[in-house]
Formats: C-alpha cells, sequence, structure tokens
C-alpha cells in the first residue's frame, strides 16, 4: 500500500485524503492538529462510534536505509504511527464506499501522543460532544507478535506514566577535601539506592509499580571536582490511583529526607503523565470477536503492559478497547532500525471494517 510510505511527509493532507474518499465530514485542527472524518452510514442518524489512529513520529535518527526512510534528520516514524494513520486511511475509504452500517463512524487522527498527550488535547477540544461519539477503539502494532494475530485485555492494560525531577544542592569543592564538601554524588547516590524500596518495601508485592531512575547528572565533568548539583531524573509506572498517590509521597519524603541527613537540599519535581488506559468489559470482547472474525488469532488475556498510551484519556471520556496488532519478528519500537510491518495492513483494515459493521449493523 504505497500511501504508508508517504505518510510521513503527508500528515497535512489527511484530511485532503479523508476529503476525497467522500467522507460527509472533515474537520481539522481538533486539539489543535488533530483531523477527525465522519462517514454516515445506511438509515439516517444514529450512534456513532470513533476509530483512532495516532499520527506522530519521533526525535529518533532512522538507521533503516529503507526507500522510504524518514527525509526529516533526527525524525522517524518509530513507532509504527504511520502505520496506524494508512490503516485507518483503507478503512475510511472502503466504509466511505460500502455505507454497509447504520449510524455513523468517525475515524479520528490524532497528533502528539508521544508524550504530547494529544488525545486529552481532542477531548478537551470537545471531540466526543462535537461528533457524539457513543464509544471509541483504538489500534497499535506490537512487534514479537505474529502477523495476524491481536492481543487484548479487559481492564488496565497500559500503565499511568509519570516523570520526576530530583535537584540535589549540596556545597562543592576539591576531591582531595571531602571535609569541607557536602557530596551531592554521594547523597544522590543513596537516593537512588533508597528510591528501589518504593516497590520493594512499600507497596503490596501483588500490584505493579516500577520506579526507575534513568539519568545521573552533575554539574562538573572534572576528575578533581565534587560538584554542587546533582540531578536525577526517573519515570514512574503504576495501575493503581492509591499506588501512584504513594509513589509521588514517598519520592518526595524519601529525597527531601536523606538530604536533609547529609546536610544537603533536594527539590522534587514531580509530574503526573498519562493515566492507566483501562479497557471497558463489554467493548473489549466485541472487538475481541471482531478481530476473531478477521483471522481467528486473538490473545484475549494478554499480559498487561508498563508502557503508557495517552488513548487512556479518550477511554476516560467514553466506554471503548484498545487492541494490539502483530507486527511479526521486528526491532522494538522507539528503535532507530524499527520499521512498521506492511503485511499488516489488511488485517488492521479489516479488523476497523469487521469492528464498525458488526457494531452498527444495517437492520435487515
Amino acid at each position: 500500500m504505497p500511501i504508508r510510505n508517504r505518510l510521513a511527509e503527508m500528515q497535512p493532507e489527511i484530511a485532503a485524503w479523508l476529503r476525497a474518499f467522500g467522507c460527509d465530514e472533515v474537520v481539522e485542527g481538533i486539539g489543535r492538529t488533530g483531523v477527525v472524518g465522519l462517514i454516515r452510514g445506511r438509515g439516517g442518524r444514529g450512534r456513532v462510534i470513533g476509530l483512532r489512529a495516532d499520527m506522530d513520529a519521533l526525535p529518533i535518527a532512522e538507521t533503516t536505509g529503507l526507500p522510504y526512510a524518514s527525509k526529516s534528520p533526527g525524525v522517524m516514524h518509530a513507532c509504527g504511527h504511520d502505520g496506524h494513520t494508512a490503516m485507518l486511511l483503507g478503512a475510511a475509504r472502503y466504509l466511505a464506499e460500502t455505507r454497509n452500517f447504520a449510524g455513523a463512524v468517525a475515524v479520528i487522527f490524532q497528533p502528539a501522543e508521544e508524550g504530547g498527550a494529544g488525545a486529552d488535547a481532542m477531548v478537551k477540544d470537545g471531540l466526543m460532544e462535537r461528533f457524539d461519539i457513543a464509544e471509541v477503539y483504538g489500534m497499535h502494532n506490537s512487534p514479537g507478535l505474529a502477523v495476524g494475530t491481536f492481543s487484548i485485555r479487559p481492564g488496565p492494560f497500559y500503565a499511568a506514566m509519570d516523570t520526576f525531577q530530583i535537584t540535589v544542592t549540596g556545597r562543592g569543592g576539591h576531591a582531595a577535601m571531602p571535609h569541607k564538601v557536602v557530596d551531592t554524588t554521594v547523597v544522590a547516590g543513596q537516593m537512588l539506592m533508597a528510591l528501589q524500596t518504593i516497590a520493594s518495601r512499600n507497596a503490596d508485592p501483588v500490584e505493579a509499580l516500577v520506579v526507575s531512575v534513568t539519568s545521573f547528572r552533575t554539574d562538573s565533568e572534572s576528575f578533581n571536582v565534587i560538584p554542587q548539583v546533582v540531578t536525577l531524573r526517573g519515570t514512574v509506572r503504576s495501575f493503581d490511583p492509591g499506588l501512584r498517590d504513594l509513589a509521588e509521597r514517598r519520592i518526595v519524603e524519601i529525597c527531601e529526607r536523606t538530604a536533609a541527613v547529609f546536610d544537603a537540599t533536594a527539590l522534587v519535581d514531580y509530574r503526573r503523565g498519562y493515566p492507566a488506559m483501562v479497557n471497558h468489559e463489554a467493548e473489549t470482547a466485541f472487538a475481541a470477536e471482531a478481530a476473531g472474525r478477521v483471522t481467528g488469532k486473538v490473545i484475549a488475556d494478554a499480559p498487561a503492559i508498563m508502557g503508557g498510551e495517552d488513548f487512556a484519556f479518550m477511554l476516560l471520556a467514553r466506554p471503548g478497547a484498545y487492541i494490539q496488532i502483530g507486527n511479526g519478528e521486528t526491532a522494538s519500537v522507539h528503535h532507530p532500525m524499527y520499521d512498521f510491518n506492511d503485511e499488516a495492513i489488511p488485517a488492521g483494515c479489516s479488523f476497523w471494517v469487521e469492528l464498525v459493521e458488526s457494531r452498527l449493523p444495517v437492520a435487515s
């Protein structure tokens, strides 16, 4: 499907494609740069379901060497959002041509999933109310899952995603005279190890919680200087709202009190990101059944994932479900060698069509 290979250059043209397909209404600028096409079925006005594809890229330099590799230095579709967009465009074209459904379908092309909370922006911009969407569905490719196989689960599927930055300030000085300084590297090192006790000693061991320090930086690069400031950065992943609150509280307490023991200070900047993405039970069953009719290969009890997904905001606004589609044995998402597998496109398009036609059947 050549349209997929050009999408890195064509995001501004998605609306033009939808108009060319014959969508009854095409609206741009929802959530700043989101695009929605409305396709009406047979029998007049009725229930509306939303189908969402994300369409942003990542700040990664592509190394695939493919003919359709990104032409923008340092930017690539490293998560398959170009493929998601292609699949939904393919479904939109078919649905606009056949209209073998009642009610209406809103095909949603969402920007800024990669950390920009584009789903939240679209919801706050009135997406659900403007198109009277009753339920909403999303889909994402999954490297390592066989092409033609779908996976889904009811309840919490993707984790809440928070970030933190801890600025530790002491008193820098000469490395040969540690007794005259407040060594921020020692203080920050103690914090780094103590933060691991949140998951191991504060959280219920049957609940999922990840606290990861991913960056340790000082304001000095010299061998003989004890730095004045050390900055720690990291992420927290959780499913349970109470556990999320616990993690935030304990990070602040551990860092401030550890710093005080060493006569240093710690400033914690904790930021809530995407909430946990929770699939609604009935809609999950509908999606799994539709996927089963397409390929017969569905994992209906897929394991929960500690990654984040801003489709969570849409599932807070309306009932719905999020499903994964196999990308085969490819490089992982967010890797410079990642490539969306075009062989997954027919199954993805067919899933969207089957979901619509089964959820909005035409009266016989």
